[in-house]
């Protein structure tokens, strides 16, 4: 009786993961629009070190993707930012349909991409006032800034976009929660943020919560009053998601309430240079633990770095943004008439109307990359702040996957199907980058274990949506703009 040959294992060069050699393409087994594909966008990449199926086909809904906005053909490189989905290849199949995300923040702003077409804000609440007045999201204050990004980096749609830099969770419904001022957070409006989202969660159907801040010390969760309430979020069914915080460069990495409680999923900070070569992905400075309690942190990480944020309408940065994008897309001849539309926005830009056509274009450029500007709606920000609510965008679509499952069982999912970086350290990365497609069809599959009957029409609809995830490359539509 002839022995069962057992593949060999082999490295895939893009994602350095150890598999099977079928699991693997090397020249023989690629054709030439898959070989023209991958070295267009990996300029470093031997194919006779092979490829595996997974990036073949993560490279190839990007393509699809790229496509939808650039109906020529284009590369992954002509984004001046990847937008979040496709960096992290997620299925736009779920897009957390029928999941409320509360967030805590400093304050947020009602911005078009969460409003428009559909409002998908259900409440908003002013822990430091007691009261939750919505007009309070039409105001331009600077505390408004950092919520209106985080929520927006989750669950927007693209709006303003026409729909390329939107959220992963862009169906999501929001709950906004006020716990402080751009000047000042304290400890324990945090905690009473998350008082308020326990006592309405059933009101509001609250499954996940997102909190880009952090406590004023750090604190044992056994006595910590912030950890406790965070730790009664998830005793009552919340998923929490907590930034980890932003001091990796220092020598004692603090991590601070509530991302050093023990059921928080803590989310540090990935840069992968705003490309899809995993050769060049390295680590942002996020804090990492272990806390006061002995507890490592974070669990995995996220994006943290050249992440695409609305930029707060009706402010200085808005304006000038505007008027960057604006010269930056006009030919010469309507250059020094559009900056003569426009005085007093900068003044660098007044003084370039004696220049020569040329250095303005010079001027303007080094302007946009000086302001971090992607267009006149947008620009690309940086922090763990902005790596959490990735995470918890992605929750959103495990939720929708598998509505039943618990906040303990979502964790297990996410780390379960994380990947690690290669030669960066175990502390500050956790589990190591989510991985959405995965974590989405793990959901799945828990779910399908747990029927009853396989036969079941519940079994059959289980089992298509399984397949569209793993196989499914049909891009999202773009949101209608309406006129104002």
């Amino acid at each position: 009786m002839s022995k069962v040959r057992k593949p060999m294992k082999k490295v895939c060069s893009v994602c350095y993961r150890t598999l099977d050699s079928d699991y693997m393409y090397f020249p023989s087994r690629l054709t030439g629009e898959v070989r023209d594909l991958l070295k267009s966008n990996l300029p470093r990449w031997n194919e006779t070190e092979g490829v595996c199926r997974d990036c073949v086909d993560h490279f190839a809904r990007a393509k699809a993707r790229i496509n939808l906005y650039f109906p020529q053909g284009g590369k992954v490189r002509d984004f001046t930012i990847l937008p979040t989905p496709l960096r992290l290849g997620a299925s736009p199949r779920y897009t957390g349909r029928g999941v409320t995300m509360a967030f805590l923040d400093s304050g947020f702003f009602g911005h078009p991409d969460l409003l428009r077409p559909v409002n998908r804000i259900v409440q908003y609440h002013n822990i430091v006032t007691g009261e939750g007045n919505l007009e309070e999201l039409k105001n331009h204050d600077v505390s408004s800034w950092h919520g209106m990004m985080t929520s927006v980096v989750a669950a927007g749609n693209g709006f303003l976009s026409e729909g390329l830099y939107r959220g992963i969770a862009s169906d999501a419904k929001l709950v906004l929660v006020k716990v402080g001022s751009a000047r000042r957070i304290k400890h324990d409006d945090i905690r009473r943020g998350f008082d308020w989202v326990i006592e309405n969660q059933e009101r509001y159907n609250i499954r996940v919560v997102n909190v880009s801040c952090g406590g004023d010390y750090e604190a044992s969760y056994l006595h910590d009053s912030l950890s406790q309430s965070a730790e009664e979020a998830v005793r009552r069914g919340i998923v929490v998601v907590a930034a980890v915080g932003n001091a990796g460069f220092q020598s004692n990495h603090p991590v601070v309430p509530p991302a050093s409680a023990p059921s928080v999923i803590t989310v540090g900070g990935l840069d992968d240079k705003n490309s899809l070569d995993s050769k060049e992905h390295g680590m942002y400075h996020s804090s990492y633990g272990p806390t006061v309690d002995g507890l490592q942190k974070p669990e995995v990480i996220a994006p943290g770095i050249w992440v695409a944020a609305p930029i707060l309408p009706q402010t200085t940065t808005a304006d000038e943004a505007m008027l960057l994008d604006r010269l930056n897309r006009a030919n010469d001849d309507n250059l020094k008439v559009i900056l003569r539309q426009y005085p007093g926005i900068d003044a660098d830009l007044d003084a370039s109307l004696n220049l020569a056509t040329y250095l303005v274009r010079h001027l303007v450029e080094i302007k946009l990359k000086d302001r971090n500007v992607i267009s006149g709606h947008y620009k690309h920000v940086d922090g763990t702040s902005f790596a959490a609510p990735i995470v918890t965008s992605v929750i959103a679509q495990i939720l929708e996957a598998n509505p039943e499952l618990t906040p303990q069982q979502v964790k297990s999912i996410l780390i379960k199907t994380s990947e690690r970086l290669p030669y960066v350290e175990t502390d500050r990365q956790g589990w190591g980058v989510i991985n959405p497609r995965r974590a989405v069809a793990s959901a799945i599959e828990f779910r399908m274990k747990h029927l009853e009957d396989s036969q079941s029409p519940l079994a059959k609809v289980a089992s298509s949506d399984e397949e569209a995830t793993d196989s499914e490359t049909i891009t999202p539509e773009k949101p209608k703009k309406l006129e104002d």
